[in-house]
């Protein structure tokens, strides 16, 4: 009997990447979920290193693993009026001190519960950029957050 559409496979059709949420340790250690335009730099890669015996007949280097290193993840969120949790974070900073986090951003499925799930290790925000203006401009202020992180771990829920 051919396929009439009526029932939805599961396993046919990709996630959608507009429904998330971003949660992360606010101050006094409370748990706090925050609303984000974008989320980007959600990688992670293995550096290579190449070796090769002086001795050995084949002229090519083996390549292996290395260290893992993962870019630094840019947050993107509307300005809104008395919120100022992110710049407070940032003024944390310190001389070799500075208030680390775990950070979780959730893709969500239609229920609202996380289906794949990233959490940044020891995250910090390392550069925040205000939203630009424009007297002709007629577009929703947007302000960009960098977290650097120590590791990125991800898991499908």
């Amino acid at each position: 009997m051919a396929d009439d559409g009526s029932v939805q496979s599961e396993t046919v059709w990709p996630m959608p990447k507009f429904h998330f949420e971003v949660k992360w340790a606010g101050g006094a250690g409370e748990g706090m979920v925050s609303s984000f335009q974008e989320v980007s730099g959600l990688d992670i890669e293995a550096q290579i290193i190449e070796y090769r015996a002086g001795n050995n007949p084949v002229f090519s280097t083996v390549k292996m693993p290395g260290l893992i290193k993962s870019s630094n993840v840019t947050l993107k969120k509307g300005v809104f009026v008395k919120d100022n949790k992110f710049w407070d974070w940032y003024q944390q900073i310190k001389m070799n001190t500075v208030a680390r986090t775990a950070v979780t951003i959730n893709l969500l499925d239609e229920s609202g519960a996380p289906t794949m799930v990233w959490t940044l290790t020891n995250a910090w925000p390392t550069k925040i950029t205000g939203t630009d203006m424009k007297a002709d401009g007629n577009e929703v202020a947007v302000e960009t957050i960098e977290l650097a992180h120590e590791g990125l771990v991800i898991a499908n829920a």
